[in-house]
C-alpha cells in the first residue's frame, strides 16, 4: 500500500476494553525498566481504527528465534479460530513518556510503509499509577515518511529546512477511546459503589513528589543532551567557515599564479577539484536532535498535565477539609 493518504485515513482509534486490559497486564508484568511490546490486531471501519485483539512479543534470548515467523503463525492460529487477525500496528510500554528515539521511529516507519493504517499505542504504567490512564496512539506524519523514504542522508539542516520539518511535526497523535460493553459498564458501576471510602479517596492523594521529581530529572537530562548536540552543530559550522576561508585563499593564490604565468607566457595551471584537496565537512545528523527536542516537549506536556491534576486534587482536598470542619 502507498502512504500518500495516511493523514486522511484515521481520525480516531478505538480499543476494546479487554485489549486494553491485556496491554496493561503485559506492561505491568514486565516490571520497571523493561519495555513491553506486542502486536495489535483489528480492522479499519470508515476513519476509525478498531483494535479488537493483541498478543505480546515473547522474551526470547535465542538468536535463532524468528520474530516475524512467530507473528505470522500467531495470526494464522487466530484466523483458524475466527478471531480478527489483521495486523494494524503495535504497542509498547514507556517510562514517563520517554519513548521517542531512533528505534521507535524506524519501527513505526516500517509498519506504516507496509500497512498504511498502522498506529503505535504507547502505554505508561507509572503515569497510570498516578491516576491518569495513559493510552496514546501515534503515527508518523507524511512529511517525515517522505523524508525517511528518501534516505537518512537527507537528515541534514538543509534537508530539514527544505521539507519544513521541525520537532513538532514528526508525529501526529490520534485520539484514543476505550470501548466496553454495557455489561462491563454495569459491573464497573457496581464495583465503584461497593468500594470502601478509603479506596474512593485514593485519587486525592497528594504524595506525588517522586513522580514530579523523576519527570523533572528526565527533562534536565534531555536538555543536557540537546546542549551537547547544539555544540556539535556549532563546531561543524565553525569548521565549515574555516575551511571556506582556506578554499577562498587557495583560489586566490591560484588566480594570482595564473596571472603571473599569463604575463610570462607560460601555460596556465589546470583546473582542479577543490573537494579533492579540501574534503567537505560532513554535517551531523539532525534526526537525534529533532527527537530529543520532541521528547523534551513531551516532558513539558506531562508536567503541565500533572500540575493541573495536582492543583485540582489540592483544591478538592481543601474543600473536603473545610466541609469536615464545619
Amino acid at each position: 500500500m502507498s502512504s500518500g493518504t495516511e493523514e486522511e485515513k484515521i481520525e480516531s482509534v478505538q480499543i476494546e476494553g479487554l485489549v486494553a486490559l491485556r496491554i496493561v497486564k503485559h506492561c505491568h508484568e514486565e516490571g520497571a525498566g523493561e519495555i513491553a511490546q506486542g502486536v495489535l490486531l483489528g480492522l479499519l471501519a470508515d476513519k476509525t481504527l478498531e483494535i479488537t485483539n493483541c498478543f505480546p512479543h515473547p522474551r526470547n534470548d535465542d538468536d535463532d528465534f524468528d520474530e516475524i515467523s512467530y507473528q505470522i503463525e500467531m495470526m494464522r492460529k487466530l484466523r483458524d479460530v475466527n478471531v480478527d487477525h489483521f495486523h494494524v500496528g503495535w504497542y509498547q510500554s514507556t517510562f514517563l513518556g520517554s519513548f521517542l528515539n531512533k528505534t521507535f521511529v524506524e519501527s513505526q516507519f516500517n509498519y506504516q510503509k507496509s500497512i498504511e493504517e498502522s498506529v503505535v499505542i504507547v502505554y505508561d504504567p507509572l503515569q497510570t499509577n498516578q491516576g491518569m490512564l495513559s493510552f496514546k496512539a501515534y503515527r508518523l506524519t507524511k512529511k517525515l515518511m517522505d523524508l525517511y523514504s528518501s534516505g537518512e542522508k537527507n537528515f541534514t539542516p538543509e534537508g530539514l529546512t527544505q521539507k519544513g520539518i521541525s520537532f513538532n511535526n514528526l508525529l501526529e497523535e490520534v485520539p484514543v477511546t476505550i470501548r466496553t460493553s454495557n455489561l462491563v459498564n454495569t459491573l464497573i458501576t457496581e464495583i465503584e459503589e461497593a468500594s470502601p471510602p478509603a479506596v474512593k479517596e485514593e485519587f486525592l492523594s497528594l504524595a506525588t513528589g517522586s513522580y514530579l521529581e523523576k519527570n523533572v530529572q528526565l527533562l534536565i537530562e534531555g536538555a543536557d543532551e540537546l546542549c551537547q548536540d547544539s555544540q556539535k552543530l556549532h563546531n561543524y559550522q565553525r569548521n565549515v567557515a574555516r575551511q571556506q576561508q582556506q578554499i577562498d585563499a587557495y583560489k586566490q593564490r591560484r588566480m594570482q599564479e595564473n596571472e603571473m604565468r599569463k604575463q610570462r607566457g607560460d601555460p596556465l595551471l589546470p583546473e582542479e577539484d577543490v573537494n579533492k584537496i579540501y574534503r567537505p565537512q560532513q554535517p551531523p545528523p539532525r534526526l537525534e536532535n529533532l527527537l530529543s527536542t520532541a521528547q523534551i516537549a513531551t516532558y513539558c506536556d506531562h508536567l503541565n498535565e500533572f500540575a493541573s491534576q495536582s492543583f485540582s486534587k489540592l483544591f478538592i482536598a481543601e474543600s473536603v477539609q473545610k466541609t469536615e470542619e464545619i
